[in-house]
């Protein structure tokens, strides 16, 4: 299976996710320029973490305009996986290919924390079914605009869709307002859009996929998106069109 990884002008962690994808997981990577219109050949895009066009007016606010942005929805609309890591999670929201916005940190500063956990809140998708719900996952944190926020109405809808994928938390599982670092609303870390194929998520699994970085919860969530392309790929010449994911 093949996973795009796109680069942005500032993106600075493509090289940590395909390092994960190819050298730790085995799987097949490709570097896509933001330029680059086509990414029908893969399997999965990556949207990683980094500071697109210098983010500049807003984060993310320059970058949904690029090119390959076009081609991100038209595979996002065929059901295929996406996902945003800290700055990507800003662009698909800027996108509109995820609801709500990210700003500015609670403080107004730049947040850099090894030991950050969240909470698996839903299971039943494609990013975190290997988790249970409760599990608590450490992976890093890196951002100044990384606070979550969406109006009460759309907050309900997507609790009811069991959108919003994990919170952050303590340690031991914990909810709190301490552990909110950045002020995200209801503490919201990582939200899924309504058809359950477009994850974004601040915190960085991908620095948290090898125990030498002193967690590798975050493998888990690649893991979760390679079984369900697997189980996609094996199927898909028995599954009626009408009736596939992807």
């Amino acid at each position: 299976m093949l996973f795009g990884i796109i680069v942005f002008p500032g993106t600075n962690c493509e090289r940590d996710c395909q390092h994960v994808i190819t050298n730790v997981m085995g799987h097949e990577s490709r570097l896509i320029w933001h330029e680059n219109t086509d990414v029908s050949d893969c399997d999965a895009i990556i949207l990683p973490g980094g500071f697109a066009h210098g983010d500049y007016l807003r984060t993310g606010a320059i970058a949904r305009f690029s090119p390959v942005m076009d081609a991100i929805a038209a595979h996002a609309s065929l059901g295929k996986l996406v996902i945003g890591i800290c700055n990507g999670f800003q662009v698909l929201c800027e996108a509109g290919l995820l609801p709500g916005v990210l700003r500015r940190n609670h403080g107004m500063h730049f947040l850099c924390r090894i030991q950050s956990f969240v909470r698996v809140e839903h299971n039943e998708n494609e990013f975190l079914h290997l988790a249970d719900i409760g599990d608590v996952l450490q992976m890093p944190i890196r951002h100044g605009e990384g606070s979550y926020f969406a109006d009460d109405a759309t907050l309900d809808v997507m609790e009811a869709n069991k959108q919003i994928l994990v919170r952050y938390c303590d340690a031991e599982g914990n909810v709190t307002p301490e552990a909110n670092l950045n002020g995200s609303v209801r503490g919201i870390a990582g939200v899924m859009n309504e058809r359950g194929n477009v994850f974004g998520l601040m915190p960085h699994p991908e620095a948290a996929s090898e125990a030498i970085l002193g967690s590798d919860d975050g493998l888990q969530i690649f893991q979760a998106m390679t079984q369900r392309i697997f189980d996609y790929l094996n199927t898909t010449e028995r599954v009626p069109e009408e009736a596939r994911i992807f």
